[in-house]
């Protein structure tokens, strides 16, 4: 399992939902750890905590495998490659003043990634939409972020919808087991930092176990709080630093949350890096330690069960969602449209083949196309 999560961590491009689209090509359809119903069960919950969707769904795989020491293992070896990756970049940035250019990597890689997410998508749908009310979640979600409305109320609101219209006519007594994990998150919002004048090791550790236990949404949330605090609040970092951190984000594989990784080595060293990665991706592992031994139990729930119903589907058109943007950016020439049909083309055909040989060879496709 380490190794399946390291090497996922290695190679996984492209942001959340190409992970999850990778992870699901990984563990359910070539290994058979879960079914597709516990992986959207999972993924569906992944949805209900605060922090890094896909690093905290590969917590949760882990302790359905193997525990709570799978928990540990399996999120660790997620986080572990893109953050000595990011330590790299970081050490290099402070030394040198500047990041490398790998924009042909990027140009190959996503459109084979794009290729995996649609695969996802595909063999999870009869899975997440039973009937008419989950595909009207699944719509509703995709309509809802076409509009502009914030994905966390929307996702737990479709998700009340489906539980109600499969309940009705129950008594609403059966209602009960739902932890209320949010809440607890959102009551940790008021820590302040408001006393501090210059980073230091403790701040830097305080400030990121704030964000990663708070923090819902995409990355784009995560640049507004590194915004509004580092930047403008205490002037740790400078916009330009704070947009170098992002990219080396973007453009690495891994959790986006590894951004927080390149900030702790600007401020403070490799023990900043260090502190900082362990600060945001601790609450995680917190709140899937709590949510993990529960799942089953409240699954049996009529109630519960109507509403992961709901937010599985909402959670499906979600990462629906997240692909049609993604499409936008990478889709930008024949050339890359041809790239992710041939990527789609050989999924389908070989799907036995470990989709980390697709991604290598979409950097290799990036390379002769635009790095030569």
């Amino acid at each position: 399992m380490a190794a399946v999560f390291l090497r996922l961590g290695a190679t996984a491009f492209g942001g959340p939902a190409a992970h999850i689209g990778l992870m699901q090509e990984e563990v359910v359809e070539r290994r058979k750890w879960v079914d597709r119903q516990t992986f959207l069960d999972l993924l569906g919950a992944t949805n209900l905590i605060p922090g890094p969707n896909s690093t905290e769904l590969a917590m949760h795989l882990g302790y359905v495998r193997a525990g709570l020491p799978g928990l540990v293992v399996g999120g660790a070896c997620f986080i572990l490659p893109a953050m000595a990756i990011v330590l790299a970049l970081a050490w290099a940035y402070v030394a040198f003043g500047a990041l490398p250019q790998a924009g042909w990597l990027l140009y190959g890689v996503k459109p084979v990634i794009l290729a995996i997410v649609g695969q996802a998508l595909w063999n999870l749908r009869t899975t997440a939409v039973k009937g008419w009310p989950t595909g009207l979640a699944f719509f509703g979600m995709v309509a809802g972020m076409f509009l502009g409305a914030p994905e966390i109320p929307l996702l737990f609101g479709l998700g009340l919808l489906v539980m109600l219209w499969q309940n009705r006519g129950c008594s609403s007594a059966a209602v009960g087991g739902v932890v209320p994990f949010w809440g607890l998150a959102f009551g940790v919002e008021g820590a302040s930092l408001a006393g501090a004048v210059a980073p230091t090791l403790g701040g830097v550790a305080l400030f990121f176990l704030k964000v990663g236990s708070v923090l819902y949404g995409s990355g784009y949330v995560l640049l507004a709080f590194l915004q509004n605090d580092l930047v403008e609040r205490w002037g740790w970092l400078t916009s330009q630093q704070l947009l170098d951190a992002v990219a080396v984000g973007q453009f690495t594989p891994g959790p986006l949350f590894t951004t927080a990784t390149f900030i702790g080595y600007v401020l403070g060293g490799w023990q900043g890096g260090l502190v900082a990665t362990v600060a945001i991706f601790l609450p995680g592992f917190f709140f899937v330690g709590l949510l993990g031994p529960l799942l089953p139990r409240l699954r049996k729930s009529r109630w519960v069960a109507g509403f992961l119903e709901g937010v599985n589907a909402a959670s499906l058109g979600l990462m629906a969602w997240v692909a049609i943007t993604l499409g936008r950016g990478t889709l930008v020439d024949w050339q890359s449209v041809a790239l992710g049909l041939v990527a789609l083309g050989l999924l389908l055909r070989f799907r036995k083949v470990n989709s980390a040989w697709w991604v290598a060879a979409g950097g290799v496709a990036g390379w002769l196309l635009r790095g030569l």
